[in-house]
């Protein structure tokens, strides 16, 4: 027997896009979320563009898919898409040993993160 459709995350007028084990910290990687929240997504991928921030090239790839998803998929206007949401997740942490002095060691952690972007088509009235 065949499993019966599961219905949709997002709604109607949304498509979203998510990345998992992107390898920075939640605390940095929100900083480039919130730098695009409630922007208009040609506006968001400009200040992508032009972001210092190393992980921006990441979030600009996500933002990419986001907006493709809603074109491809669920055949939305993508002059109208405006970012809805961009939130941030915790994920694994890999966790290292370095030496220090004396025969000791101390631990390393090297943290992963999510990030879920959700773009939304605007109407006519807004």
């Amino acid at each position: 027997m065949a499993q019966s459709k599961n219905s949709r995350r997002v709604g109607a007028t949304e498509a979203r896009a998510k990345v998992v084990n992107v390898r920075i910290s939640p605390q940095k990687l929100n900083l480039v979320a919130q730098s695009i929240r409630g922007l208009p997504v040609q506006k968001a991928l400009n200040e992508l563009e032009f972001s210092r921030k190393r992980i921006a090239k990441d979030v600009r790839k996500a933002l990419y898919s986001a907006v493709s998803n809603a074109e491809n998929n669920h055949n939305l206007d993508i002059d109208s898409l405006v970012v809805a949401e961009a939130f941030v997740g915790k994920n694994l942490v890999m966790k290292r040993f370095a030496a220090r002095a004396r025969g000791r060691a101390s631990r390393i952690e090297k943290p992963f993160s999510e990030i879920t972007i959700v773009v939304r088509e605007l109407g006519e009235a807004a």
